[in-house]
């Protein structure tokens, strides 16, 4: 991936982070526009699938 693209990325995802009691998050609904979801039915689909992939693996949801 070229390096212009990874800061773009990089800047992006930082612009919508939140952070509470020195926890930094990101809610679902922001990162689905920066990964060029445009209906959320979609991007959810791509949550179940992360938290499939993670219970297989032995890890926390």
């Amino acid at each position: 991936m070229k390096t212009e693209i990874v800061r773009k990325l990089y800047t992006d995802f930082e612009a919508v982070a939140h952070v509470k009691d020195g926890v930094e998050y990101w809610l679902a609904r922001d990162i689905q526009v920066l990964l060029g979801y445009s209906q959320w039915r979609n991007f959810e689909n791509v949550i179940k699938k992360a938290k499939t992939a993670c219970e297989n693996a032995g890890q926390p949801v």
